[in-house]
This record gives structure tokens, C-alpha cells and sequence, in this order.
């Protein structure tokens, strides 16, 4: 090409860029296809889905270990796990029963099966009303011997106590339990649930639930910092640009 002053400049015929699948995804509206190489393989993707429900069994077996005797106590009842097979066939040991707290006396009929704490032990037991009795109150006299306790007009003041006797046991219990040992009245039977309820409360059963979903979330934060670094250290290769120069022409 000759220029008005006569002097000679080269030709140089210049075409626009090729256009990339993401330059046309991006002109469509599209977003961009992520390339395969950035995608993490399968075996990764299968690890990490593994690892994820090891974390979301795990939460939800802790978190109901402690919601389920939680709703209970919200309505003013209680997990009770069996531990013999007094009550057989009626409930057996490994068992849970729900108690619920009784306040009043009358709430108390025979044939009820009632939670309480015998005279003279601090283990709770389970059994059946068999008979409702009142006994005079007894109290040591002087010489130390156990008498009647009188009221105001000189008779023996009486108490309420409970007969009980376990399903599976051929004879009643040896002594009558004051009502207000009583500490409630059974209204469900769950089977089984007992089992589940000392092993979740046990020290090997936290840790089976609590441990694997600690590890799960530990190794996928190391594969979460492995990937990153993988990704600084890749560099982007840089697409050549599609220019032909057809002819230089010199002066």
C-alpha cells in the first residue's frame, strides 16, 4: 500500500479472534460449561458423599439419643429402662416404660403398674398394685420398741400404702410402700428400647456416634485444602489467537 507522500507501508490483514465455547455460551445467555479437567474425578466425588453421610448419621443418631427423653420430660413423663424380668410377660429386661409422675393418692387403683422406691432402698422398682391398704404409723417408743402413732382423739393415725407384686413373681412383695414412695404410674410399654437407650448413653455409644462424624469432617476439610492448592498451582493456559497475516509488503 503507497501512502499520499509516497512512502510504502506494510499490509497487514487482521481477522477477529475464534470465538471459545464459553465466549459463545456467555453471547447465548448461557453460563459457561465448567471445563473436565476442573471437575474432581469420581472416586472423589463418591469419597466425599460417603463422608457427608457419615456426618449427617451421625448428628441425627446424637441429636435424637437426647430429643427423644427430652420430649418426654417436656411432658412431665419419663424414660424408665427395665432391668429384670419381674413384670414378664408384661414387660421384660431391655425394655422402656413411660412413667408418668402421679402427686395426688387417688390417682392410685389396684391393677395399675407403678414405679416407687421400697422402704429402706434407693433402687426404683416397677410392679403391680395388688391391693390399697391403710396402715398405722409406726414410731419407736421409749424402750425402743415400734408403736402405733395416735392422732388428736387417741386412734392410731393411718396412712395409705400400696401391696405390689411383680407378673412373673409367684408371691407379693415383703413390705407395703407408703404412697409416697411412690414415684408413678406406667403408661406405655416401648420393647427393645432399652437396649438402645444404654448403649446411647454409654461411653462406647457416644463415641460411635459422636467420633466418625469428627474424622468425616476433618477429612473433608484436608480435601478442601488439597483441592485449593491444586487449583493455585494449576496456571491457565492462554488460547492462541487466530490471526493470518496474508502479505507484508515491504517499501
Amino acid at each position: 500500500m503507497t501512502t499520499a507522500a509516497g512512502h510504502s507501508e506494510p499490509f497487514v490483514e487482521r481477522r477477529a479472534p475464534r470465538a471459545t465455547p464459553e465466549t459463545r455460551a456467555r453471547r447465548r445467555g448461557r453460563p459457561p460449561r465448567t471445563p473436565a479437567a476442573a471437575r474432581p474425578p469420581w472416586w472423589r466425588q463418591v469419597i466425599t458423599a460417603t463422608l457427608w453421610t457419615i456426618v449427617a448419621v451421625g448428628a441425627l443418631a446424637y441429636g435424637a439419643s437426647l430429643a427423644v427423653p427430652l420430649w418426654f420430660q417436656v411432658h412431665d413423663e419419663r424414660l424408665l429402662v427395665v432391668t429384670s424380668g419381674s413384670m414378664s410377660p408384661y414387660f421384660d429386661a431391655g425394655d422402656a416404660v413411660v412413667m408418668h409422675s402421679v402427686d395426688d393418692a387417688s390417682d392410685l387403683k389396684e391393677g395399675q403398674v407403678v414405679s416407687f422406691w421400697p422402704a429402706g432402698s434407693s433402687q426404683l422398682v416397677t410392679h403391680r398394685i395388688v391391693h390399697l391398704v391403710k396402715l398405722p404409723v409406726m414410731v419407736a417408743d421409749a424402750s425402743g420398741k415400734s408403736v402405733p402413732k395416735l392422732d388428736a382423739s387417741g386412734q392410731p393415725k393411718l396412712n395409705p400404702y400400696i401391696i405390689t407384686k411383680g407378673d412373673a413373681n409367684a408371691t407379693t412383695d415383703p413390705d407395703a410402700t407408703p404412697v409416697t414412695r411412690v414415684r408413678g404410674v406406667v403408661l406405655e410399654v416401648h420393647h427393645q428400647w432399652g437396649f438402645v437407650l444404654d448403649w446411647a448413653g454409654s461411653a462406647t455409644g457416644r463415641a460411635v456416634m459422636l467420633v466418625p462424624p469428627l474424622v468425616a469432617l476433618a477429612a473433608l476439610e484436608l480435601m478442601a485444602l488439597g483441592a485449593d492448592r491444586r487449583r493455585r498451582r494449576t496456571k491457565p493456559v492462554p488460547r492462541a489467537e487466530d490471526r493470518s497475516i496474508d502479505a507484508y509488503l515491504a517499501g
